[in-house]
């Protein structure tokens, strides 16, 4: 997910109570929640490449047991550098807000159709929910009234936890029906594929704003394609483009550049969804689920040339 939403979901934990704890709670949490993606800025000094390390360690369990003491220590030296007059820093209060701002990112990555590798160091493996798109405004909307109507609440004397409560409560609901929405979808959109190509994939992305739709990819026999489900024309109700793509996933040319450039290697094991296109006489690489393969390819971060420098 995007910043905004781990720094909301970081701030909603803190009004909810964990505010409580200790001093400096709500920035600990905004910052832990925030902190697992610091592996894209960090990767040039360790010599990866970014598309490669993002979501790795630092969203795993190798982040779960160091970004909090990352967090922590941060809060310190801030707290140094300018005391508050909540009064001193408790450790153990501070530790567990810090743990619990680190989780909820890599939960809320994994939420998402990029995905996330949640047992990094010890399996490469990716996972995906498939269930909202990287940035949401209606958790967004949630949130930030959430919050509002709780500093009002504590502004008057009231109960200042449960409208936060109440707002982390309609997000997690919202999230659980994404994820049946797109259980759904795929499962309407299968027999469609079958009657084109035996489906090894099929995958729901999340349409921003009209989060009811999804955008169908599928791939199967060494071809692709997409389509369209809406559940409010039924829940039935699916369609395939006529559009068939070939993967491509054979060209030499593919082959070639993967021995020669580490960022080819490192797309390949970030992709879900690979394909090669070719147009105009050139073959660039990319994936399904963020380039149209049958739009022209004009570069950016999902699409990589594969012609020889």
């Amino acid at each position: 997910m995007d910043n905004l939403t781990h720094s909301l979901v970081g701030a909603i934990l803190g009004r909810m109570g964990l505010k409580r704890l200790t001093p400096r709670a709500v920035p600990a949490l905004i910052v832990a929640a925030n902190l697992p993606d610091i592996d894209s800025f960090v990767a040039r000094l360790w010599g990866e490449d970014p598309i490669a390390a993002h979501r790795g360690f630092t969203h795993g369990i190798g982040g779960l047991v160091t970004m909090p003491f990352l967090a922590v220590a941060i809060i310190f030296i801030w707290e140094k550098l300018h005391p508050g007059k909540e009064g001193p820093l408790k450790l153990g209060g501070l530790l567990l807000v810090c743990f619990l701002g680190t989780l909820s990112h890599p939960l809320l990555d994994f939420a998402t159709g990029y995905g996330t590798r949640l047992l990094e160091p010890f399996s490469h493996r990716w996972f995906y929910g498939d269930t909202l798109f990287i940035m949401d405004p209606w958790i967004w909307i949630m949130l930030i009234l959430g919050l509002e109507m709780s500093w009002r609440a504590e502004r008057l004397g009231k109960n200042w936890q449960r409208p936060a409560a109440w707002a982390f409560g309609a997000m997690l609901a919202y999230i659980g029906l994404n994820a049946a929405i797109s259980l759904r979808a795929v499962v309407v959109t299968r027999p469609l594929v079958e009657h084109v190509a035996t489906p090894q994939m099929i995958v729901a992305g999340e349409i921003p704003l009209t989060f009811w739709k999804r955008r169908m990819q599928w791939r199967g026999e060494g071809v692709g394609g997409a389509g369209e489900y809406d559940p409010v024309q039924g829940l039935n109700h699916a369609t395939l483009d006529p559009a068939i793509t070939p993967l491509r996933l054979d060209d030499p040319r593919l082959a070639a550049a993967a021995k020669r450039d580490k960022h080819v290697r490192a797309f390949l094991f970030w992709s879900l969804m690979p394909t090669v296109v070719e147009q105009g006489g050139r073959a660039f690489l990319t994936d399904q689920r963020f380039v149209d393969p049958q739009r022209k390819q004009r570069g950016g971060p999902f699409v990589i040339s594969l012609d020889k420098p």
